[in-house]
């Protein structure tokens, strides 16, 4: 079923992994959390996972990036694309160190921030860092593994080590804002500030050599156990990054990257991270992208591009436009769509010199292009199960068996509403800020309309859902006062819609609306489709054994293009050593085996 992918310019990677159905789980490292953890989830804590993944029949563990996020806190956005988050370091677990003199901190540490709260409190950041400082002061610096481990990586280590430490003695501003020598990296300047501060500098090469060892000793316990990891990597840097303060000749830093206005952000997105100007990057031998790939390779077997859409032609905003605005006024880059497939080809090309296989994530608005390339390179994209119509009736959904093999199945991913709360508050219902644009491009008083078309006692989250009598097209027109072809893109919005959870009852064949069994249908579903992965995220796993005792709304990961307190800080309901003795474990492999993903 699989074996052309053998034959394709991923082949060598798809040998190396084995060319088998897999099923797997994806969450972040700071949602999970063990009887050890201090305040979120630790590497260490990824070994329990690992022997979770073995129970359940489970072969993929796909984690969302690790990077080190500064004190931003949003993993898409990290200060490098390199270094690790110190906050996933396991003080119990440091290398060469003697930590008697510190067990009275380090349990302070631990009663003050304790696991298995509802949210991830990340003050503990701060606090860890303080304590590790401490420890760092009180170990030699003679370490002959860290001088190799500092040799080994000094493309990106020194830059990212002197961007950390110039940032905290600038009270953390943005490059942009650093007096001139430092900003446009005067070189003498340099030198400088990095002998002035040499123990500082060293502290931060110190934590990402302790970083590396604990991730390798996990990578080596899946090896064992024959689970694979799958890391991700965004191809864009965040503005405020060592990556690009270092490269920034690398970058069109008049620019933000974003997406335009679609179903489900009606004002687009704009991210803030600069476009890549790859044609700088290609004089150079894309020397940065590989060695991002070739650090990335020490932990994952698998790597997922974050947007890989973006390789073919990328949404861009000036940086000029009002925030507020969005991705509304941005353009693709390049504009000529003739030159997208071949940019996208020649990028992606890149990726498939790496050890691990390239998965993409092909969501959103996604030229004709980037399939057919995906195809030819046997690059797995994404199936959202929610999302995946048929083409010529897009109110039905296609059938598990049509999905592309060379892609994921998804019931949910990081980025969207967990299923049941895509049940609950989203499924039959309209954007109601995309609805409002819509009324207001063809004159509609949207106020007025809302309680003609919904209702609003059961819309909720910004979702408007359809009144019952709204039976047919006709009707809505009819109630709006105007002609069906006036308002055609509210009415296909209004057919996609309309009826939704009675459509998907169907394409799951139950009439059981209890969304439990709900669940457990769409994933039996999933698990039988023709994707060679299908991956879940840990929150709809755990859910078949109802362990979500809050409103369904509140198990969500991140709201994309938006700020939002309860983003990347979900914690699951269960330690780990719990999850390795739930009763649904055997439920989950019975499923995978069943599909013969196990």
């Amino acid at each position: 079923m699989y074996q052309s992918f053998l034959s394709t310019p991923s082949g060598k990677n798809w040998r190396r992994l084995g060319l088998k159905r897999r099923a797997g789980v994806a969450t972040p490292l700071f949602s999970i959390y063990s009887k050890n953890s201090v305040g979120i989830g630790e590497l260490p804590d990824l070994k329990l996972l690992i022997d979770w993944c073995k129970q359940s029949g489970l072969s993929i563990i796909q984690l969302l990036p690790l990077n080190d996020v500064g004190c931003n806190f949003k993993p898409y956005d990290a200060e490098s694309g390199f270094a690790l988050e110190p906050m996933h370091l396991s003080l119990g677990c440091l290398k060469e160190v003697h930590l008697e003199h510190f067990e009275l901190e380090m349990a302070s540490l631990k009663n003050r921030f304790p696991t298995g709260t509802k949210r991830v409190n990340y003050k503990v950041k701060p606090e860890k860092i303080n304590l590790l400082r401490k420890i760092f002061k009180s170990v030699s610096q003679k370490s002959s593994s860290l001088k190799r481990f500092v040799s080994a990586n000094q493309y990106w280590l020194e830059d990212y080590a002197l961007f950390k430490v110039i940032s905290e003695e600038q009270e953390r501003k943005n490059w942009e804002a650093w007096p001139i020598p430092f900003r446009e990296r005067h070189l003498e300047a340099l030198k400088k500030f990095e002998q002035e501060h040499l123990e500082q500098i060293h502290f931060y090469k110190w934590l990402q050599w302790q970083l590396f060892n604990q991730f390798k000793d996990v990578r080596n316990q899946a090896k064992g156990k024959n689970i694979l990891i799958m890391g991700d990597l965004p191809f864009l840097a965040a503005r405020n990054s060592a990556d690009v303060w270092a490269h920034q000749n690398y970058f069109k830093l008049d620019l933000s990257s974003g997406a335009p206005p679609d179903a489900y952000f009606a004002n687009g997105q704009r991210w803030g991270m600069p476009p890549c100007h790859w044609e700088i990057m290609e004089a150079n031998s894309f020397d940065y992208v590989r060695e991002r790939l070739k650090y990335a390779e020490n932990f994952y077997d698998l790597i997922r591009i974050d947007h890989i859409v973006g390789f073919f032609r990328l949404w861009s905003i000036p940086i000029t436009e009002p925030p507020e605005l969005g991705g509304l006024n941005g353009f693709f880059d390049p504009p000529d769509e003739s030159l997208w497939e071949d940019r996208g080809r020649k990028l992606l090309s890149v990726f498939l010199t790496s050890k691990m296989l390239a998965c993409a994530e092909d969501l959103g608005t996604v030229p004709e292009c980037s399939y057919r390339v995906l195809a030819e390179f046997a690059i797995p994209g994404i199936e959202v199960q929610r999302w995946t119509r048929d083409l010529s009736h897009p109110t039905i959904f296609k059938s598990e068996s049509e999905y592309r093999k060379n892609s994921t199945a998804a019931i949910s991913t990081h980025d969207m509403a967990s299923f049941q709360a895509w049940w609950d508050y989203e499924a039959g219902t309209v954007y109601e800020l995309l609805f409002k644009r819509q009324c207001e491009a063809v004159g509609i008083d949207f106020e007025g309309a809302k309680p003609l078309l919904f209702d609003l006692g059961q819309s909720r989250h910004e979702r408007l859902r359809w009144r019952e009598d709204v039976r047919h097209a006709r009707i809505l027109a009819e109630r709006l006062g105007r002609s069906e072809s006036e308002i055609a893109d509210l009415i296909r919005d209004y057919h996609l819609s309309y009826h939704e959870q009675q459509k998907f009852c169907e394409y799951l064949g139950t009439t059981d609306t209890d969304s439990t069994q709900l669940l457990k249908a769409a994933l039996n579903k999933i698990s039988r489709s023709a994707s060679i992965f299908s991956i879940q995220l840990l929150q709809d796993w755990l859910a078949l054994g109802n362990l979500f005792k809050e409103d369904s709304w509140e198990t969500r990961i991140n709201f994309p293009g938006t700020i939002n307190e309860h983003n990347w800080t979900i914690v699951m309901p269960v330690s780990l050593e719990e999850m390795k003795t739930l009763s649904v474990n055997q439920e989950i492999k019975k499923m995978n085996r069943a599909a013969k993903r196990c």
